[in-house]
């Protein structure tokens, strides 16, 4: 448990209370601070595979946790997003509405594919199915990170330099598309593997 890897993966948990507090506190420090964070735990994530491959250092502990730290940023990150302002935020009428609802379709199209990734990955280990991870989900996972990242950053960055919240609503967008095609690949061996038994049967 005490390898490298599984330290960086375990700081990557440990840090995801750490931004949800500073997200919610006012003030553009808080949000800096909440930026860093994040940044610092995704950089974890790049950080802990590396190790692990470089040092030999993998181990089952680490394999199994380190989805399980990419869910709880990914997903305390984004509801948080969400949550972001009032309680109208959704409401169409006005621009604060239009903003919340383009947050918050992306977020539940990626929050519903790693349910399914997740429910998917359960049943095809069951079942001893293997689906490596491709190149292809290696880049959804870095765009939905500078996604994520660019959307924290947003309302700063957009007072100092102009279409930065929009690249940041386009990236989110983005990503989830990103998202759908790599959870596709998941419900395609699952579909497949369950037409071979019944084929068998």
């Amino acid at each position: 448990m005490l390898r490298l890897p599984n330290i960086l993966t375990l700081l990557r948990i440990i840090l995801v209370p750490v931004f949800a507090v500073a997200f919610v506190m006012p003030g553009d420090t808080a949000r800096l601070v909440a930026f860093a964070v994040f940044c610092i735990a995704g950089i974890s994530d790049a950080l802990d595979g590396f190790a692990a491959r470089k040092l030999n250092a993998g181990s089952d502990f680490g394999r199994m946790l380190d989805p399980i730290a990419d869910k709880i940023l990914v997903g305390v990150a984004l509801m948080m997003l969400v949550a972001e302002g009032n309680t109208h935020q959704f409401n169409l009428s006005d621009e604060e509405g239009l903003k919340g609802l383009l947050k918050l379709v992306p977020a539940l199209v990626i929050l519903s594919r790693e349910f399914l990734v997740s429910g998917l990955r359960e049943f095809l280990a069951g079942a001893d199915v293997s689906v490596p991870v491709t190149f292809f989900a290696k880049i959804k996972t870095v765009v939905q990170m500078i996604a994520i990242g660019a959307m924290i950053l947003g309302p700063i960055a957009d007072r100092m330099i102009y279409g930065a919240l929009a690249f940041a609503y386009a990236a989110l967008w983005i990503a989830a598309g990103l998202t759908v095609a790599t959870g596709y690949v998941y419900l395609r061996a699952g579909l497949a593997h369950t037409r071979r038994r019944q084929t068998a049967a």
